[in-house]
């Protein structure tokens, strides 16, 4: 006979199964894909799946969750490097890359849809100390302030574009070789062409 605490962790096993099956299903066919799918995918019946997740809003919004949640614990894991900054950055690129359809629906229905602000307010929560540190060994400007994040975020974001995986990583690398370049503090001679491009 199975143990009470097996009996306790069935919901939160079956709730993993799920939201894999979610990110799967949606990455190859689109967050509108027949939630039938998922059932199939996941392997157990609609019932279940309807029983954790009410729609398919409440679907994305648990994957939003639990990619904050991952965001929140790989930085933890990176709280000793100057860079963590940089590497939490290329993080989200690959979530990006990986998963486009569901990275374009956060995109775009986060910013209007209160429910998503607690994980969103979670990975800005995440960042925040990376980039102090980061500052503090001087990789990224001083003037750069963790709400400039979603502007990063977007420029990330512009991968989306690319029809197949192979350009979309290209695109990504390309992004994250311009934000770091945009983030370094001005030098001495950065500051001299600036001068000089004003005066002309």
């Amino acid at each position: 006979m199975p143990s009470s605490t097996t009996k306790r962790s069935d919901p939160a096993t079956r709730r993993a199964q799920l939201l894999d099956a979610a990110d799967a299903v949606f990455t190859t066919h689109g967050v509108n894909a027949p939630l039938e799918l998922v059932v199939q995918h996941a392997g157990v019946g609609r019932a279940t799946l309807y029983r954790q997740f009410p729609d398919r809003h409440a679907i994305l919004l648990a994957l939003l969750e639990r990619s904050a949640q991952r965001t929140q614990d790989r930085a933890q894991s990176l709280k000793d490097r100057p860079d963590a900054f940089f590497a939490l950055l290329e993080y989200q690129a690959e979530r990006i890359v990986r998963s486009p359809a569901v990275s374009d629906y956060w995109r775009i229905t986060s910013l209007k849809d209160p429910r998503f602000a607690p994980a969103r307010q979670q990975i800005r929560d995440a960042f925040a100390p990376t980039l102090a540190r980061a500052q503090a060994h001087g990789l990224v400007r001083p003037d750069v302030q963790i709400r400039d994040l979603s502007l990063l975020s977007g420029m990330l974001g512009a991968a989306l574009r690319g029809p197949t995986d192979a350009e979309r990583r290209r695109l990504v690398r390309q992004a994250l070789d311009i934000v770091r370049r945009g983030l370094r503090p001005e030098t001495e001679a950065d500051a001299d062409t600036g001068t000089k491009l004003r005066a002309d």
